[in-house]
């Protein structure tokens, strides 16, 4: 398989936690977000809509982060990141949706790049905006986040592989994620594990590019 994204990109961080959960082995293709490289070349062919990250394995081109999350859990199913419980599955892909289609799309860089270029917001209008969807979104999930170790029991999931890269987010732009008492256990948890480890932004082969 190859994964096709950016460092610092919270759709790819996703889908490498995932990656890594399952034990999978990748090949890293970096795709400068900030030089526009998603939107150009070869890459564009993979992904029209000109977004990261992609997943390739053989002719399957497969986008959209939390779509190749739920096929890795189709295709290789253990170890699960989806609870067997139809109720809790259902509970957890809300929780999902909450961090990566509620919170996260608020403050990527397209629409960071149009707040500050057609809409003229200061750099300090900016943080303001972000600190505002992710107190939000992390609100909303602290009332719904049981007190087992991670959202669907012992062990960490889709839900962590949507959580983590909001987190890193958050601290980026100045939240206290220990005013999250649900969530900052969550992390907690995850920065123990060599799967959430490895899949940080900082351990990856282009952020020093």
């Amino acid at each position: 398989m190859e994964l096709h994204g950016y460092f610092r990109s919270s759709a790819t961080y996703r889908v490498r936690i995932g990656l890594n959960l399952k034990g999978l082995q990748y090949d890293y293709r970096p795709v400068n977000l900030l030089k526009n490289e998603q939107r150009e070349g070869e890459y564009r062919k993979l992904n029209p809509q000109g977004l990261v990250p992609a997943l390739v394995e053989g002719d399957t081109v497969l986008t959209q982060s939390l779509a190749i999350l739920e096929w890795l859990e189709e295709t290789h199913p253990e170890p699960r990141l989806l609870p067997s419980d139809p109720v809790q599955r259902a509970h957890i892909r809300a929780l999902c949706h909450t961090s990566a289609s509620d919170i996260q799309p608020l403050h990527n860089l397209r629409v960071l790049r149009y707040l500050q270029g057609q809409l003229g917001l200061s750099d300090e209008q900016k943080t303001g905006w972000i600190r505002h969807w992710i107190h939000e979104g992390f609100s909303a999930l602290e009332q719904q986040l049981n007190p087992a170790p991670f959202a669907a029991g012992e062990q960490p999931g889709m839900f962590e592989c949507c959580l983590m890269p909001q987190i890193y987010s958050a601290e980026r732009f100045g939240l206290e994620i220990a005013e999250y008492p649900a969530i900052h256990r969550i992390m907690l948890a995850c920065n123990e594990i060599p799967a959430f480890i490895e899949a940080r932004p900082e351990n990856q082969p282009d952020s020093t590019l």
